[in-house]
């Protein structure tokens, strides 16, 4: 869990994987000068209080349309056609992107996605355990980290995925299903996530998985050649994110339900404010300096993010999910821009 964080994420299924991606760079690709379209999620991260204040037109000199999508996939789809230049998507659709040929850089990690996604049992669907799901709705938004999770979750606990009813649904539409009574579980985040544990019960989350060999994130790529050609602005982009997210380490206890900063994480994404707060605190939000190093985007083939990239994808394939999986994924991670954020005054 964009981390409603109507976020947050999936891998390409069939379905993702039968949309024709072109490597190709077209004019329709290219905005305006000093014009970008920036597309979203419903991830809750600290960025969102910027967005909301107009930080980064102020910052960049740039006008900034920001236009909210439902999935990862969703987003792969608009960047590979030219429609936004930036986009926000979890590593799942990112891997599965990548894989299809879309002309992508992943430049930020917006954050870890520990806890914030989580598998959860409804109360009274007679499941409490992983195992027990054989048989059972699921509801789940396809090409996302929690469809990847999904999955290794599944396949770790010795139940083959084909056994499980597994529903595509964006997180509004989980919450909704799951109100109904028509789902038996969920694999979703915030603000869904918070919704359906009302009324449910943990059986993993993503952190436990990733501790399991198969972590997950949620980035933000940009297409390699508008990135390129807008370098100044990339870098002032990258520093905006990278002090509002500093902004909530240190002093996390400022954004409460009634700060500005949750304010406006309800005024891009919705959801209650009394529940942002506690899942801001489930996610990590790496810094500017963490990012340039090997643990996430720098350090080339030791580059942490590339290594999921690649990962995630021979999952993927293996799930017959996606067809092809390039042999190293480091191309299309870059610290370029967070290095030079990092020399801004």
């Amino acid at each position: 869990m964009n981390m409603s964080t109507m976020k947050r994420r999936l891998i390409v299924l069939s379905a993702f994987s039968a949309l024709a991606f072109s490597t190709a760079y077209t004019p329709h690709a290219q905005a305006q000068a000093k014009e970008v379209v920036i597309a979203y999620q419903d991830m809750v991260v600290p960025w969102r209080y910027a967005q909301a204040s107009g930080e980064v037109e102020r910052a960049t000199g740039y006008k900034v349309t920001y236009r909210k999508l439902g999935s990862g996939a969703d987003v792969i789809r608009a960047l590979a056609s030219g429609s936004v230049q930036l986009g926000e998507a979890g590593s799942s659709p990112i891997a599965a992107g990548l894989s299809q040929g879309v002309d992508l850089s992943l430049f930020w990690i917006l954050d870890n996605i520990n806890d914030a996604e989580a598998l959860v049992a409804r109360d009274g669907s007679g499941v409490t355990s992983v195992k027990q799901l054989t048989g059972k709705k699921v509801g789940v938004t396809f090409v996302s980290t929690s469809h990847f999770h999904t999955l290794v979750a599944l396949q770790s606990a010795g139940v083959n995925p084909s056994d499980v009813k597994i529903v595509n649904l964006r997180p509004p539409e989980i919450a909704a299903a799951w109100e109904r009574g028509d789902i038996d579980a969920a694999y979703v985040w915030d603000p869904a996530l918070a919704q359906i544990k009302q009324s449910g019960h943990v059986l993993i989350t993503s952190g436990e998985l990733s501790k399991q060999g198969k972590p997950t994130f949620d980035g933000i790529a940009v297409d390699r050649k508008w990135g390129e050609a807008n370098a100044d602005f990339m870098a002032k982009f990258v520093k905006v994110i990278a002090s509002a997210d500093a902004a909530y380490r240190q002093n996390q206890g400022a954004w409460t339900a009634g700060s500005p900063q949750v304010k406006s994480i309800v005024k891009m994404i919705g959801g209650k404010p009394e529940d942002v707060p506690g899942a801001l605190s489930l996610y990590a939000y790496p810094s500017a300096e963490q990012q340039a190093s090997a643990e996430w985007l720098g350090g080339g083939k030791d580059s942490r993010a590339a290594k999921a990239l690649k990962d995630t994808a021979d999952f993927l394939k293996g799930q017959q999910k996606i067809n092809a999986v390039k042999a190293d994924y480091t191309p299309f991670v870059t610290s370029r821009y967070v290095d030079a954020a990092l020399k801004l005054k």
